[in-house]
């Protein structure tokens, strides 16, 4: 009887350690439509750096606890993996592709994280994980791809480029847990992401336009909600869960974006598309419960 309640209180926790981290990618996936209804258009680098610095800065002021030792090279290199590296390499997809390819392209981060987790954790490659990984592939290819979509050879390099930076800074958080808090673990990579992304933004980029009151709003969305509220989640799940069960519920993020785009700019959305979603969160399920028989 013992046995059995210890069983299910696991099964528990394990489902809403799955469900508090998914909301983090559910999240991500309006970053795209606050970006372009409510920020200045043309300032990849400049919205990146705003959107991890003074978000990583103000959880730094709450925790008021700084690296030690070691921790500041991990920390700068979580975050130029997590942050800097990921989120200029999106932004050069993004700008080189079609949506669709884009983000179709960055879909193989799970499998990635597979192989990536094998090498460096030692984990299990489970061929239910991998056939799951690549089901969530082609539900997102479903969901977003259309049969115009161009291909560039630079933005599909910089898609996988994005996609390996992320899948690693997923792998090293989890190798490295620091014995601090989700959220002080997430201002340290915030802040150092945000560093590394300064001097660049300043470099490249010209100064930002007077700012409206709806690119302030969208600002305060991206940095405090897009980015500080969702890496905690995002950080704590690394910390509870599987490698390849975390690295799934990216697929979450376009079903978002799509879902967004359906209800409020008034978009289409195809039965092959509502296919997608369902070969999407079959993915998740199948994942994670590869994750619990082993």
């Amino acid at each position: 009887m013992t046995s059995r309640y210890l069983l299910r209180l696991i099964v528990l926790t394990r489902n809403s350690d799955l469900l508090l981290t998914a909301i983090a990618p559910l999240i991500w996936g309006s970053t795209y439509l606050v970006t372009t209804e409510l920020l200045p258009d043309g300032y990849p680098l400049t919205v990146a750096m705003l959107r991890a610095l003074p978000a990583g800065l103000l959880l730094l002021l709450v925790v008021r606890q700084l690296p030690a030792g070691s921790w500041w090279f991990k920390v700068f290199l979580l975050g130029a993996l997590n942050f800097s590296i990921f989120w200029w390499l999106l932004f050069v997809a993004a700008y080189r592709l079609p949506g669709g390819v884009a983000a179709t392209v960055g879909a193989i981060q799970p499998l990635i994280v597979i192989f990536l987790a094998r090498v460096l954790l030692g984990s299990v490659v489970r061929v239910l994980a991998i056939f799951a990984a690549v089901a969530g592939i082609g539900g997102v290819a479903i969901l977003i791809l259309t049969p115009q979509a161009a291909l560039d050879p630079i933005g599909i390099a910089a898609g996988l480029g994005g996609a390996v930076s992320m899948a690693a800074g997923t792998v090293l958080s989890r190798l490295w847990q620091p014995t601090v808090s989700p959220l002080t673990f997430t201002a340290w990579q915030l802040t150092a992401g945000g560093i590394l992304l300064l001097p660049v933004a300043i470099w490249f980029e010209p100064p930002l336009p007077a700012l409206t009151g709806a690119n302030i709003a969208g600002f305060v969305y991206l940095g405090l909600i897009g980015a500080a509220f969702t890496y905690i989640l995002w950080f704590r799940g690394i910390a509870r869960l599987e490698p390849s069960v975390i690295s799934t519920l990216v697929f979450l993020s376009p079903v978002a974006a799509v879902g967004l785009g359906w209800w409020y700019l008034g978009q289409n959305l195809s039965l092959l598309q509502v296919l997608g979603v369902l070969i999407i969160f079959a993915s998740v399920w199948i994942s994670q419960r590869a994750a619990r028989a082993a």
